[in-house]
């Protein structure tokens, strides 16, 4: 999407490269100050302590922390006199891209999606789903001993979907995922409290230590550690539940971080 508009004599051209950018992923961050160091004037926004403390590192990327709804998104944009609005959210965080699409559109400001790109599943062993519902019954069909790896934000629904199975699930070791984990009755031992991505072997060991019988997962992308899942789950002949990526059309996509700049310049 190119916006017109007319430009006074004296007209700085930097005027135009401010962006905001939705930076829920480690790629996102590094998006973030992959176009600061392009000249763009970036404010990324992310909705964890951790998040924000992972960008301090970059003094040039300004760090929105407040959570933003969809009309908040679009006041922001709008009052601030942003140019382009970055997607780069989780690959499987809807709402807030649909929300993203939505106050872009709103506020007349240029979108673009960062999505890293999908690994290839060649593996006989995959059954696919569309929800975290879906996952957990599929899961449950295909054994009791369940290693959990699809984060904790959805991890209440398989707790209660779940209680006649034995769950292991692999969490970021922040405090309060791990107050998260003990308010929904998981016990030490059900708890891989390690920040990824993990080697092949490592995985190996921990689904073995988990006595594990079936792998739920996300295709996250290589970034987000589903390709040595994937490699681990083969080596040791484990059925996987592989939760699709959600349907979205996006008004733009890329899956480099070239890709975006060149829409960035080429809508300047």
């Amino acid at each position: 999407m190119r916006l017109e508009k007319i430009f006074p004599l004296n007209y700085n051209r930097a005027m135009d490269k401010k962006l905001f950018l939705i930076a829920g992923t480690q790629d996102g961050r590094k998006l973030a100050e992959f176009l600061s160091g392009k000249n763009f004037d970036v404010t990324a926004s992310v909705v964890s302590d951790y998040g924000r403390k992972l960008l301090e590192s970059c003094a040039s990327v300004k760090v929105n922390d407040k959570p933003l709804d969809r009309d908040e998104l679009e006041k922001i944009l709008r009052t601030e006199n942003f140019n382009f609005l970055v997607d780069a959210s989780h690959p499987y965080a809807k709402n807030i891209s649909a929300n993203a699409i939505a106050a872009a559109q709103a506020a007349q400001v240029a979108y673009i999606r960062y999505e890293r790109a999908e690994i290839a599943l060649d593996y006989e062993k995959i059954f696919h789903v569309d929800s975290y519902e879906a996952a957990a019954f599929k899961a449950s069909e295909l054994g009791k001993n369940i290693y959990l790896t699809t984060g904790s934000r959805n991890l209440k629904i398989f707790v209660d979907l779940l209680k006649d199975c034995n769950l292991t699930a692999r969490i970021l070791p922040t405090a309060e995922v791990l107050a998260q984990c003990e308010s929904l009755g998981l016990t030490p031992k059900q708890i891989v409290a390690m920040q990824g991505p993990f080697s092949i072997a490592l995985n190996v060991e921990l689904f073995k230590l988990a006595g594990a019988e079936v792998i739920v997962t996300k295709n996250s992308g290589q970034i987000g550690g589903a390709d040595t899942k994937l490699e681990a789950a083969k080596i040791l002949n484990l059925p996987v539940v592989m939760i699709n990526r959600p349907k979205i059309f996006y008004p733009k996509l890329a899956t480099t971080f070239d890709d975006v700049l060149k829409f960035l310049e080429d809508n300047l």
